[in-house]
């Protein structure tokens, strides 16, 4: 899944190829009208306050795309809270130089406020004050690992390549890593029971991360966009095959091994397990939520329009097909989660 995903040359997301929207594989929220980011913009502002309203404050976004979601963001900063966005550096953390590209294109009026770095090179210029590290869909394509019950005891599903078929096949071994074993004993302590054939999904990955996240904020906070649940939703007896789905033109299907590098392979985020660690690490929980719930809370309701045109295609009655599509449709509203986790200046 790492290679297929994030080859230098031969991965998904470090092509030179439209992901998001209708010419790319998938849509995310920041596609819909633009409304997410101005709803994200009003929450940042709210916190910006808290915060101090002399204080400088540092935006940092962990996987941004094509940067759209940070365009939204920042305009409507920009328009609605000046006063903040004045004071305000924005990071992109992003791996992928096609994806740094198109940033640079889409935020060029913000070039001031905008730079960039490797997740390394923020870490390391840690640990950071009064900052809002955010993600949206980022940790759904971490690479993990899969396993599946058997016998009564779980094993890893590896893949090798048949030589004679012309074709990756699984291949079932015993747990080697103890990262995998203790991540199952967890699942336990937790009174989760998996059932006998039941594979499933270990992202080592999100846990890994979320620590470094922690370490790396000394004042501040963390929220996380992403869709997925708890554990005892995600490793429940209905979901004998796990949660692992794979897009491409817009068609979902469950074969990770079909096109490797042709097609974006993602897995629910165990909101649970990020509640956890980042608990471990220092990050209190702040709010755990639906998204339809954060957007309503942050004013997404207020952005419907009047409008007595009968124009379905005027600009308010687009703005207000895309607050009830943010609101009503089952992909956005429900499945995905906003987790905000806090840490306070260390004394």
């Amino acid at each position: 899944m790492e290679l297929c995903l994030y080859h230098p040359l031969y991965g998904y997301y470090m092509k030179n190829k439209e992901k998001v929207g209708t010419s790319g594989d998938f849509y995310t929220s920041s596609a819909i009208g633009g409304l997410f980011g101005e709803v994200l913009a009003q929450y940042i502002a709210g916190q910006a306050k808290l915060m101090g309203l002399e204080q400088p404050i540092t935006l940092i976004e962990w996987g941004g795309g094509s940067g759209q979601l940070a365009q939204q963001l920042l305009d409507e900063l920009r328009r609605s809270w000046n006063p903040v966005y004045e004071r305000l550096t924005y990071i992109s953390v992003e791996t992928s130089s096609y994806h740094r590209e198109l940033q640079a294109v889409r935020l060029a009026s913000h070039e001031k406020r905008v730079s960039w770095r490797t997740g390394r090179q923020w870490l390391e210029e840690g640990p950071w004050n009064r900052v809002i590290v955010f993600s949206n869909e980022l940790i759904d394509a971490f690479p993990v690992h899969r396993v599946q019950i058997k016998d009564g005891q779980p094993y890893e599903i590896f893949t090798e390549w048949d030589e004679a078929g012309g074709h990756f096949r699984e291949k079932l071994l015993p747990l080697k890593d103890g990262s995998l074993a203790a991540a199952l004993e967890e699942l336990r302590r937790q009174r989760i029971k998996l059932a006998e054939g039941q594979r499933l999904e270990l992202n080592l990955a999100a846990s890994a991360w979320i620590r470094q996240i922690a370490g790396a904020i000394r004042s501040g906070q963390l929220v996380t966009i992403d869709y997925g649940d708890r554990a005892e939703e995600l490793y429940a007896p209905h979901r004998m095959q796990g949660t692992l789905m794979c897009y491409r033109n817009h068609l979902a299907n469950d074969n990770p091994y079909a096109d490797p590098g042709h097609q974006d392979i993602t897995s629910h985020v165990d909101f649970s397990g990020l509640i956890r660690d980042g608990g471990a690490a220092g990050l209190r929980l702040a709010h755990y939520m639906t998204q339809k719930q954060f957007l309503v809370e942050n004013g997404l309701l207020q952005k419907l329009q009047d409008t007595a045109s009968q124009d379905p295609f005027s600009p308010a009655a687009r703005r207000n097909r895309a607050v009830r599509q943010l609101l009503l449709s089952d992909q956005m509203s429900e499945l995905f989660k906003v987790l905000i986790q806090k840490k306070d200046e260390l004394p």
